[in-house]
């Protein structure tokens, strides 16, 4: 056969430019490239042009970046197949197509037109329709509206705004449609927000989500009665949220009722291909118009959105927009043309059976599920699968999990609330980055609040969705719900150790998925505000690099980027066998240690200046003395010289030392004496931590033994006692080479002293030992 060269080069370039873009793999050039340029720079235009594939290769240097180096998780990008290249070559036919004389043009676009349309029809069920091919999903809608204008006010062509201003029109849309579609309506067409009219949904009875029918007629009675005309009412056959679908049977009785046009919209329309369809989604076939978003369910990129809508006025349709006698317009409808030959009737039809499938698959695993709650409109088969972590009975409540659902379920306060959203947006963010090929996303509720959903038909075909995919997905929500549920469980505990424990401030952060908040309080001396906030922020640095040190299993963060409280130690998501006591004795102990060190060092630095102005003033006082002890005559410099050299004069060289331990200054006399420096106080020895727990082999920080993990609160707590008893006693008993006479009842002395220290004390036995030392010293000297 004969083959155009131009179509064939055209598909040639194409397929090569598609293998250079998907090529993943860096050369050496762009590696070069990148040590003195940066893509992301306009430069100017060069005047001797470039090659195909040096503008390819720009072209994939700005499509990847340099993301894929800064990260180990490499984005992923939509699977373009051969389908795919179908709908890209459709793009360049249509920009060569334009160029035909204008009878060739003419010709070849209504043919594309009317198969489009026909397929459409047929695959959907939708007889006697027509097609308007549009780039965003919403101006089919718009274009509806437009229609319905010119259609209800014959004079609208001629007297424009003023026929609408006699008659004020009114649109109806459910509360659960898309947000802004109603303001972006009023936009385009010059409307007043006030001709827009949303519709509640169900509170009693059905689904939360589907459009309250019997308000709807009451609101459309009262619009009625004041004046106003019900143009259009728009329904969803999927909400954008649950994936919903309206009584769409009642609403067109309605509709017909009060002259209104029903326009359906949303991701179960796509069920209209296949053999077995729900009768709530089948009445869908009855409405006057439907926009179709073939391009995520089939996986097609760069293809239009089809509105398929039944008018008998071809005029009308050309003034509101729907058709054009401009053959180029007609041409938007080239690359879906394209794509579904090459997919045919049962390549469609397979594809979004798929899809139902993936999210049956899902569906039956979630019933399994303990906490998990779904919120699907049929429990049988549902498109879209909603379900979010919920526990149906208070962690105060002792009751068992089987009790009766009536017997459990209590109401949820408004800061219960508030961290189910937390932990179920925590939850599908993990789902989606431990699982990216299931499309899984976080949605917000007006009645469930934060959810997590799967909507394969929006998603499978583009990321290429399988059932091991979904099995993975099932997999990683097992090992998140034992984590979310003692998380849940242990924050309680953790706020009430928190606020028993002194120099540590429970902070309550309700968008924090984790165990809790807490900031070590800073005990300020009367300090000012700036100083007392740098040095808070200084301690809690130090203490969070402290835990981290440790190690444990927990992740201890300064919080999120933006909105999270300052100058805190933020602690994220734990397990069953956590030692939350332990833990909050560790931050506790290890702030007091860090406030002590620097507390320390700021006395040493003070300690250290006044002991040097105090010499400088000795030794000042010292010279004024010596000069005394001299005699003016020998400060002469000629008479000075002969009198020391005939009388010399003698004298000790009078010098300070400075103490650090005992934070004075003394005289260097018994140095120039004894020949050697004195030792001075002895350091008071490190305190050991007294929270010193012993471990398994193997067992990590904050970790509950398996004896102590099988007991609750209270015998754990009898048995954490007994440990620390034992660990107390256990230093005394291995020691036998020591001697133990004396030693023991000195020991014993010693521990009844201490039970209640001061400082004074320490201070006295370091005063009186210092002496004794000293002696000591002069006495080994005088030896030798």
């Amino acid at each position: 056969k004969m083959v155009d060269p131009t179509l064939a080069e055209m598909g040639k370039n194409l397929n090569e430019a598609m293998k250079m873009l998907e090529d993943n793999q860096r050369k050496v050039e762009e590696e070069n490239e990148k040590k003195y340029a940066r893509k992301d720079i306009p430069g100017p235009l060069q005047g001797s042009g470039q090659d195909m594939v040096s503008i390819l290769q720009l072209v994939q240097n700005l499509m990847h970046g340099e993301e894929e180096e800064e990260t180990s998780q490499a984005y992923r990008l939509q699977n373009v197949g051969e389908q795919g290249h179908m709908a890209l070559l459709g793009h360049s036919l249509a920009a060569y197509i334009s160029v035909l004389d204008r009878e060739r043009l003419r010709k070849l676009t209504t043919r594309i037109l009317s198969d489009t349309t026909l397929w459409l029809c047929r695959l959907f069920r939708y007889e006697n329709g027509s097609a308007y091919y549009h780039e965003d999903d919403r101006e089919g809608l718009l274009k509806i509206c437009r229609l319905v204008i010119h259609t209800r006010y014959e004079d609208y062509t001629v007297e424009g705004f003023n026929v609408l201003y006699t008659k004020q029109p009114v649109i109806y849309i459910s509360s659960a449609a898309r947000t802004g579609l109603g303001q972006a309506l009023c936009n385009q067409l010059g409307l007043p927000l006030s001709c827009m009219c949303r519709v509640p949904c169900n509170t009693m009875f059905g689904s939360q989500h589907q459009m309250d029918v019997a308000l709807l007629d009451r609101l459309i009675k009262d619009d009625v009665e004041s004046g106003k005309l019900p143009l259009l009412l728009v329904a969803n056959a999927g909400t954008p949220g649950a994936g919903h679908t309206d009584k769409l049977g009642r609403l067109k009785e309605l509709c017909e009722q009060y002259n209104m046009w029903l326009h359906v919209e949303g991701v179960n329309l796509a069920t209209l291909a296949l053999g077995y369809v729900s009768s709530s989604v089948l009445a869908a076939i009855k409405c006057d118009s439907m926009t179709l978003t073939l391009g995520s369910w089939l996986g097609l990129p760069a293809v239009p959105a089809v509105t398929l809508y039944r008018h008998e006025d071809p005029s009308l349709s050309l003034a509101a927009g729907l058709t054009s006698s401009q053959p180029v317009e007609k041409l938007r409808a080239l690359p879906l043309w394209l794509s579904l030959q090459y997919l045919g009737h049962d390549g469609i039809v397979e594809r979004i059976k798929h899809a139902s499938q993936l999210s049956q698959r899902l569906l039956e695993n979630l019933k399994n599920l303990d906490f998990i709650k779904t919120s699907v409109e049929d429990e049988l088969s549902s498109p879209v699968v909603v379900f979010k972590f919920f526990r149906e009975y208070s962690n105060r409540d002792q009751t068992s999990h089987a009790a009766p659902a009536s017997t459990i379920q209590h109401p949820i306060i408004s800061n219960e609330r508030h961290i189910y959203d937390t932990f179920n947006q925590w939850l599908g963010e993990q789902l989606a980055q431990l699982v990216p090929a299931s499309g899984v996303d976080v949605v917000e509720l007006e009645d469930e609040g934060t959810c997590v959903r799967f909507s394969p038909l929006m998603t499978s075909a583009v990321l290429g969705t399988e059932i091991q995919d979904v099995d993975q997905l099932v997999d990683c929500l097992k090992m998140k719900i034992p984590v979310l549920t003692s998380t849940l469980q242990l924050r309680e505990e953790f706020e009430q150790e928190v606020r028993r424990t002194v120099g540590l401030l429970y902070i309550e952060d309700l968008s924090w998925p984790g165990l809790g908040v807490v900031r070590y309080n800073y005990h300020s001396d009367g300090k000012n505000d700036d100083k007392q906030e740098k040095e808070l922020e200084k301690i809690n640095t130090e203490l969070l690099k402290k835990l981290n040190e440790l190690e444990s299993d927990l992740t201890f963060s300064l919080g999120p980027e933006f909105g999270g409280q300052k100058n805190c130690i933020y602690i994220g998501m734990v397990t069953e066998d956590l030692d939350v006591s332990e833990l909050v004795e560790t931050i506790a102990a290890t702030g007091r240690e860090i406030e002590e060190n620097s507390r320390l060092l700021e006395n040493m630095t003070e300690v250290v200046r006044k002991g040097i102005q105090e010499a400088q003033l000795q030794l000042q006082k010292a010279n004024e003395e010596r000069l005394l002890e001299e005699g003016v005559l020998r400060q002469i410099p000629v008479v000075g010289s002969v009198l020391n050299w005939f009388s010399p004069f003698q004298a000790s060289p009078k010098g300070r030392t400075f103490n650090l331990t005992a934070g004075s200054l003394e005289s260097t006399e018994s140095t120039y004496v004894s020949k050697a420096q004195g030792t001075g106080t002895t350091p008071p020895p490190t305190p050991t931590s007294s929270l010193a727990k012993q471990r398994l082999p193997g067992q990590k920080i904050f970790k509950r033994s398996v004896r102590s993990s099988d007991a609750l609160s209270e015998t754990s707590s009898v048995s954490h006692c007994d440990d620390l008893e034992k660990t107390d006693q256990r230093p005394l008993t291995l020691s036998p080479s020591k001697e133990q006479g004396p030693l023991e009842t000195e020991k014993t002395e010693e521990q009844k002293e201490v039970a209640q220290p001061t400082k004074t004390d320490a201070e006295d036995i370091q005063s009186d030992r210092s002496p004794h030392d000293c002696t000591k010293v002069e006495e080994q000297e005088s030896q030798r």
